[in-house]
Formats: C-alpha cells, sequence, structure tokens
C-alpha cells in the first residue's frame, strides 16, 4: 500500500506518520502484537495520559510490541474505502486484523460509533460472538467500562479500574497462550480468570467483578518518555500525574468514586519527573494532572520548586483542575511568572442550597474572592462551569447562575470576560446520582434558553453543550445491553464521531431508533433504588449502601466530609492496608535516579550586554517529514534544539517565544533539499559539527540539519536575502502519455508576456498575474519531471501547485499526486550561479550531475 500517496489526499496528513521522537520503530522483533486503540482523532488521544503510560509499559515487555492507531477523520476513512485497504497502525502499517490483541480506551460514550468503525475498516467482524480464531482479542478499558453493558456485543474482554494494574498480567497469560498454540476460547477463558476482568463470554451469573487500581503512584512513574506528537494536540505539553482519586464526594461525579482512593505522588519524585520529561520531550509546559490539583497537600512548594527551578527556561506551568476554595494569592503568582494559562473554574449549581445538596463544599464568597485575585493578577478571562438539570434544581438556581456570572465581571472591575459554560447533568452509574432522571431534549433546550435570556452583557459569553449529546451520552451511560443494537444500528447508517458538533448527524440516529424500536424515556427515566442496574455486575469498590446514603444526604441537604481531612465515612473502597489514602507526605519516593536538568535558558539581551549568538542552519525535510506542516516542523525543530541542551533567547511579554525565524513556508507534502532558519542562542561550547549531530538524534525520521554556521548580528532577515526557489516536479503517471502537449503549454507559458491566475483564500479572492515570477520551466521527458525555478520578492511568488494546474492544465487531484522537490534555495549574494541544461539559474555544486535535480 502507498501511504505517501493516501497522505497527499487528506487534510491532516501529520495524523498517520507514527514517526514521533520516543515512538516505536518498526522492525522490532516480538511474539505478540499488540494495538493500543483509541477512538478519536490522533490530537484527542495523543493527549490522553493513558496511552502514553501503557505504551511505554507494553513495550517493556520482552516479547511484545505495542503500536497506536486512531479513528480516521472522515477523509482518510473515504480513501480507505474507496481503494478496499485497511486500517493499520501509525508505527509499521500493520493492519488491524493481524495483530493479536487490540485494546480501546473508551473515555467517553459517544466514541462508541468510531469503536465499531475502526473494527471494520480493521478486517474484524463487529460482534464478538462471529470473531474467529484467527481474529484479534477485542480489549476494552477506561471510565465507560464501569458500565459495559452497551458494549458486552463488540467487546470479548473489560478492564475494570486503572490499566497498569492489569496489563502485565494480560500480556503474559497472552504470551502463554500463544506459544502453546491455544485458541480464541481457550484465551479468553484464561483471561477470565483474571481479577480485574470482565469476560462477558466467560460471566458467571451472580459474581462481581472488583475494579483493580494501582495501591502507590509512587512506583509506576510513568511515562519517562512519552511520544511527543508532531502536530499540535489538545493538550500540547507534558502532562504529570501528582495524584489519583478523590474524596470530596461530589455526588454527581463518577470519577471521584471510582477512581477512590486518594494517592499523591513525594514531591521529590514529581521533582525528577518533570527534570525528565523535559529533557525527554522539549515540551515548554508543565500541565501537573490530578481530579482536584489544588488539593495536592504539598501543591504550593512543588509550585515553588518547580517554578523556580524552570523558570528562566520559561517553562510554564498548568493547573487545569482547580477548586475554587484551594486557589491561593500563592498559586496564581506562581502561574503568572512565565505565562498566563487559561483559568477555569466550577462552581456547578447557582446557589448555595443546591451547592450543598450536591456535595460541592464551596461558596459564592471564595468563588468571588478568588476572581478577584485573578483578574488583579493580569488575566482578562475567566470560564466558569455549571451544571442544568442537577437533582433538585429550580428556578431560583438558574436564576442564581445569571446573577454569579454578573458578581463574578463586577470582580474584574467591568474590564474582565467572563464564559458561562452550561453542561447538562447526566446521572453516571457508580455515583449517588445514578438512581436521577436526566432532562429530556426539550426540557435542556428550554433552561439553556432562560440562561441565555437572563445574560445580557457583552463581557458575558454563554455557551452550551449540545443537548442532543447529552440525550445519546445519557442513553448509553445508564443503557443495557438493549442500546448496542441501537449503536450498531446508527453505525451502520453512517453515524460517526458523534461527540463532534459539527459531524453530528444527529438524524440518523432517530432513523436508527425508529428501525430498532427505541423508546428513549425509559433510559432517561428515575431508577428503582431497589431494583437491578445493568452495571451491578461490576464493583467499583464503593458500596452500594453508601451510595444511598449519599443520595439521602442530597435531599436532606446535608453536606459529607472529606475523609482526607475528617473521619472514614466508610465507602468501602478502602482496606486500610493495602488500599487506602497516601498523601505525599506518607508517600516513600522510590529510588529513582535524577536526570538532570536542561540548563536555564539566558534573558533577552538589553543594552550593555553583549550580542546573542546567531546559528544559521542549513536543513532538509524528506521522506514522511514532507507532510509535516510549517507550524508543525518549527516545533520539531525548537523541541529538538531544547532537548539538544542549546538554550535560545526569548522573547518579552506574557506569551515569551524562542527567537527563531525562517526562510520561507515550505507547503505541507512538499519535499525540501534545502531549507534555513537562524536561532538567537546563549554561547555554546560544541563545535557546529557536534551540535549538528546531537541535534539531529533528536528530530524525528525525515528531518536532518547539513549545516550550522555562526553569523554575524545582527543580520539582515533570512527573508529579505533570498531571491528565489529551484523545484523538480515529479508529474504523475497519468500525465506521461501526452508529454506533447505540456511541452507546448511551457512554450506557450514562457513566450507570454502576462498569465492571470485567481487565487482564493479564506479572507479573500486574489487576482495575480504569475508570468514575472517563473524564471525557469522546463520538461524533462525521459523522467515525466517539471523543473521549475521562480523568483520571490516582496509582491510575493507563484507556488508550484499554480504551475500545474494554470499552466500545465493539471486537474486538482492530479497535481495533488505531483511529487514535488524543492531543490535550492536562490540568495541574492554569496552563492555561485550557474545555467542548467535548461538554460535557466540554479545554485546546484558544480559537479552535481544535471540528472541529480530530477532524483
Amino acid at each position: 500500500m502507498d501511504w505517501e500517496d493516501l497522505l497527499a489526499h487528506v487534510e491532516k496528513p501529520s495524523r498517520y506518520l507514527g514517526t514521533e521522537i520516543n515512538a516505536l520503530r518498526p522492525g522490532r522483533e516480538a511474539e505478540l502484537h499488540f494495538a493500543l486503540a483509541f477512538p478519536d482523532t490522533y490530537e484527542v488521544g495523543m493527549s490522553h495520559l493513558g496511552i502514553q503510560i501503557l505504551y511505554e509499559l507494553l513495550n517493556g515487555i520482552p516479547g511484545l510490541a505495542a503500536e497506536r492507531c486512531f479513528a480516521p477523520w472522515p477523509d482518510m476513512e473515504k480513501l480507505l474505502r474507496q481503494r478496499q485497504l485497511p486500517l493499520t497502525s501509525l508505527e509499521s502499517h500493520r493492519p488491524l486484523h493481524a495483530f493479536d490483541i487490540l485494546g480501546f480506551s473508551l473515555q467517553y460514550e459517544l466514541s462508541y460509533t468510531n469503536v465499531l468503525n475502526m473494527l471494520e475498516l480493521g478486517g474484524i467482524p463487529l460482534l464478538r460472538i462471529e470473531r474467529r480464531n484467527t481474529d484479534p482479542l477485542i480489549i476494552a478499558g477506561g471510565p465507560c467500562t464501569f458500565n459495559p453493558a452497551p458494549m458486552e456485543d463488540f467487546i470479548d474482554v473489560f478492564v475494570i479500574g486503572e490499566g497498569e494494574a492489569v496489563i502485565g498480567e494480560i500480556a503474559a497469560t497472552a504470551l502463554k497462550m500463544k506459544r502453546k498454540g491455544a485458541s480464541r476460547t481457550d484465551t479468553l477463558a484464561a483471561l477470565a480468570e483474571i481479577a480485574g476482568l470482565y469476560v462477558p463470554a466467560f460471566y458467571q451469573a451472580g459474581t462481581r467483578i472488583r475494579k483493580r487500581l494501582v495501591s502507590d503512584l509512587n512506583q509506576w512513574p510513568l511515562p519517562t518518555r512519552p511520544v511527543v506528537p508532531l502536530m499540535k494536540t489538545i493538550h500540547d505539553r507534558i502532562t504529570l500525574e501528582i495524584a489519583r482519586g478523590c474524596t470530596r464526594g461530589c455526588r454527581f461525579c463518577q470519577a471521584g468514586m471510582v477512581w477512590r482512593p486518594v494517592r499523591e505522588r513525594h514531591q521529590e519524585e514529581i521533582e525528577v519527573m518533570a527534570a525528565g520529561l523535559l529533557c525527554a520531550t522539549g515540551y515548554d509546559e508543565i500541565s501537573l494532572l490530578s481530579l482536584s490539583t489544588g488539593d495536592y497537600s504539598r501543591i504550593e512548594p512543588l509550585l515553588a520548586t518547580l517554578m523556580e527551578r524552570y523558570y528562566e527556561q520559561r517553562v510554564a506551568l498548568g493547573l487545569p483542575s482547580l477548586r475554587v476554595e484551594t486557589l491561593t494569592r500563592g498559586l496564581i503568582e506562581n502561574i503568572r511568572r512565565v505565562r498566563k494559562t487559561s483559568f477555569t473554574l466550577a462552581p456547578e449549581a447557582g446557589t448555595q442550597r443546591l451547592r450543598n445538596l450536591i456535595n460541592k463544599g464551596n461558596t459564592a464568597a471564595e468563588l468571588l474572592s478568588t476572581t478577584e485575585q485573578v483578574f488583579a493578577a493580569g488575566w482578562k478571562a475567566v470560564k466558569l462551569y455549571f451544571m442544568l438539570g442537577l437533582p433538585g434544581e429550580e428556578k431560583e438556581d438558574m436564576e442564581g447562575i445569571a446573577e454569579l456570572a454578573y458578581q463574578v465581571l463586577r470582580t474584574g472591575k467591568q474590564q474582565g470576560q467572563v464564559t458561562v459554560s452550561l453542561s447538562t447533568f447526566v446521572p453516571k452509574p457508580h455515583t449517588p446520582f445514578q438512581w436521577e432522571r436526566q432532562l429530556s431534549q426539550e426540557e435542556t433546550k428550554e433552561k439553556q434558553l432562560f440562561i441565555k435570556n437572563s445574560i445580557r452583557h457583552r463581557n458575558i459569553k454563554i455557551k452550551w453543550h449540545d443537548s442532543r449529546m447529552s440525550l445519546l451520552e445519557g442513553i448509553f451511560a445508564r443503557g443495557d445491553a438493549h442500546t448496542g443494537r441501537l449503536l450498531a444500528a446508527a453505525f451502520r447508517l453512517g453515524c460517526r464521531f458523534d461527540g463532534w458538533t459539527d459531524l453530528l448527524r444527529f438524524n440518523l440516529w432517530e432513523q436508527a431508533m425508529d428501525e430498532v424500536g427505541f423508546t428513549v424515556a425509559p433510559y432517561l427515566a428515575a431508577r428503582d433504588p431497589e431494583g437491578e442496574l445493568p452495571w451491578d455486575r461490576i464493583d467499583c469498590g464503593v458500596e452500594r449502601s453508601f451510595l444511598l446514603a449519599e443520595a439521602r444526604a442530597a435531599l436532606a441537604g446535608e453536606a459529607t466530609p472529606d475523609c482526607r481531612t475528617g473521619l472514614c465515612q466508610n465507602c468501602g473502597v478502602c482496606d486500610h492496608e493495602t488500599i487506602r489514602i497516601i498523601t505525599a507526605a506518607e508517600a516513600v519516593a522510590p529510588v529513582t535516579e535524577r536526570v538532570a536538568s536542561p540548563a536555564p535558558a539566558a534573558v533577552p539581551p538589553t543594552d550593555g550586554e553583549s550580542a546573542p549568538n546567531l546559528l544559521r542552519l542549513k536543513f532538509r525535510k524528506h521522506e514522511k517529514a514532507r507532510f509535516l506542516s510549517h507550524a508543525e516542523l518549527v516545533e520539531a525543530l525548537i523541541r529538538a534544539v531544547k532537548r539538544s541542551g542549546l538554550n535560545f533567547l526569548y522573547s518579552q511579554g506574557y506569551h515569551p517565544h524562542p527567537k527563531i525565524s525562517f526562510a520561507f513556508a515550505t507547503s505541507t507534502g512538499m519535499e525540501s533539499r534545502e531549507e534555513y532558519a537562524d536561532l538567537q542562542v546563549t554561547a555554546d561550547g560544541r563545535d557546529h559539527l557536534q551540535l549538528q549531530r546531537d541535534i539531529n538524534a533528536l528530530l524525528p525520521q525525515g528531518l536532518e540539519i547539513m549545516e550550522i554556521n555562526a553569523m554575524t548580528y545582527p543580520a539582515a532577515s533570512l527573508a529579505s536575502q533570498v531571491t528565489g526557489f529551484s523545484y523538480a516536479i515529479a508529474l504523475p503517471p497519468a500525465e506521461s502519455g501526452d508529454l506533447v502537449g505540456l511541452s507546448s503549454k511551457i512554450a506557450a507559458f514562457l513566450q507570454s508576456d502576462s498569465v492571470i491566475i485567481t487565487r482564493e483564500t479564506k479572507e479573500k479572492r486574489v487576482v495575480k498575474d504569475i508570468r514575472p515570477f517563473v524564471s525557469g520551466l522546463a520538461l524533462n521527458e525521459e523522467k515525466c519531471t517539471l523543473l521549475l525555478q521562480v523568483r520571490m520578492s516582496s509582491a510575493g511568488t507563484v507556488r508550484p501547485q499554480e504551475i500545474l494546474r494554470s499552466v500545465l492544465g493539471l486537474s486538482h487531484d492530479a497535481a495533488q499526486q505531483a511529487r514535488i522537490v524543492k531543490t535550492a534555495t536562490l540568495w541574492a549574494t554569496g552563492k555561485s550561479i550557474l545555467l542548467n541544461m535548461n538554460g535557466f539559474e540554479t545554485t546546484r555544486p558544480a559537479k552535481q550531475s544535471r540528472h541529480d535535480l530530477f532524483r
């Protein structure tokens, strides 16, 4: 399969390259092949910490190779189906059906149709009962498996709980059974014996599958070398997990119930991990991850230490999950030292009565005090999260949302921006509210409109979750096995990416409901506390009696204190020996070799200081790297430079950037033998050849530095010195039949004084004469290759694709198939100018064969 041909026809080819730093390289010998499948786009999946942990863990097991696969975007799916090609892994392009195990991460109910799509595209039967002995085992983990019922028809094995705790046993058992030549059925039976695995085919009625968990995070300092995406992802930064679990006891929160108890990392271990991850990735932001980051018992000294250590490198710290009452002035001041990352706070409810009912545990006064400090520290915007449809919600609670938004705005002295984000309450399994009803779609819209009409201020924006998505989420969150029929019907009708507003096709879901006779109301209705629930066979550790007691406390408006600071609430999770709350003070840091931090970057020079070092890099991009966009190439280069120990100088302001400039932005899909970048850096003791080797070792496959030269500071910008480019363009095979016609078109173009084209952009329509920008154009008929040389000036230039379409008359698709190579960059001075065989200027070395331009 010609993957490069596919990549030329998709919107974001970097989603499918698989050549990232720290990724597994193809060709590794393995007995067991494991595909980690994430049923959403690459940029979403690569932002998920779990896939990074499991990827590193599995690839550390002898005899096993783990690769990755993500849901293909519709443009790629269309190509695969048109050409009858299977969905494959990123690393080796191995078809999914050729793996031994395919492991899905179920993070969100609206990704279920993507699971089915990936199975079908991978050549695997959707229904587990139809799979053959040669088909891979389909495993699923993640929070959605705490109610496996909707996916039981499609998944062979569900992992209940935390994957690290059980993945090694799964791998060992699968390897053992494969070596024995065991059947698929026997392998599933063996897996069913492992604690924490729910295997529907071997489930014994009346038993409960207890979740598996990591008792002490300090024994699992992973990942140490995460894969660094080549494209910008949802969370484009280091994700450093400082704690797991939460005992605040918010009664709507599934994560707070199923991931108990709280387990904090030792502060020293976090510091060691931060140093190692910065060295391994080249990122400039660390996100301290926890369900409630501000609750980490050593958060202020940790933040102070990390900021002091990495401030000069302009490494920002992010705290993505903060409770209002935990955000202190000290935290705010440390966060703002490098740059102001976003501030999101979650009051959840508009009145104190409703906050007490849901056991939120904070007050309006605390929220207002916090936002006042945030605005005073220089932030211009705050986002507030609220839920609609919480149990016991009344009109005054919705009015309270509007009033609270205005009060927060006033703490910003009317100069701030407040975003009110509204989600719809979904009664999730294993929570005290699992028996409550969910709003209908019509009720949700009515409440959203009420809030919209209650807030009318230009500095308060309102956003809400799509009511159709909330409806589907509610159906599958508390669904039974019958919802699997609805899922399969919707998939067959074409539903994909149902969590993406622009791709949700709700009319097809309605059609699927009609086809299978599905009635929505029972799935949104309140449940009988004495009745059986579809997820009763799953034991998350929290006892049913505790959940019922919390439901009664909610009706009475009674708060339940956090067991970290008070008495044990007897939820049932802890055995107080192996499974217990572990705070940072109690944690024992493992003996870990400390990774040296990258040297701090110097502060940009001011008057009176020595001039910075200016280095000019000549590099090339080829192979799969040619499918990187210019922005992706820039990030890859910056990260490699940082990891090499070379220190950038930075711009000033709240969002400092490394001082790096480029000659020209080369198009995605174009190969280039000569690209240039100027770096402003601090002094470095290495010679340029050693520095070149060090940086090249850290660049993704296909990017390579050819030369590093010192320049005199200040130097003229690269853009002002470049006068043009030379290209060799291999035409697609379909064009080889009419070389005479192509030659005549070229001759006509060269004889013309003016050739007008229209360039369409998102912003405007540009009419342009491209003839003055072409200094040479010829056709090598033997190799069906076009040789093009263009001028560049303040008026712009002409793009090779425009020559292919407007001069040669190629269709858009044919032009996309052409292989374009930038062979040389032409300079105003400092380069000898030679004439090639077609009589126009080029900068190739004198000894270069005239045919090399076409290679």
